[in-house]
């Protein structure tokens, strides 16, 4: 089952990540600016969360941008090629 975005949020938050206000902003402004589908923004938030261990609002972006440019559509295109960056 696909989750929201913001079901995503509040789950990883029930986890202990802590979202800055301003992070959760940047999250919503890189899905707009894309116009990535949830599955996608989910994707980039954990692969950002993966690679860097904390919320990087740059590396996000990026992340996102390159998931999108490269028409990944699903989590586990996204973490194949996560790990096909070496980003895992």
């Amino acid at each position: 089952m696909k989750i929201t975005t913001e079901e995503f949020l509040i789950d990883l938050e029930s986890r202990g990540f802590k979202f800055q206000e301003d992070a959760i902003g940047f999250i919503y402004f890189g899905k707009q600016y894309t116009g990535a589908p949830d599955e996608v923004v989910n994707s980039a938030i954990e692969i950002t969360l993966k690679a860097q261990k904390a919320f990087d609002s740059s590396f996000y972006m990026s992340i996102l941008e390159r998931l999108h440019t490269q028409r990944i559509s699903s989590r586990k295109e996204a973490l194949k090629w996560m790990d096909a960056q070496g980003l895992a």
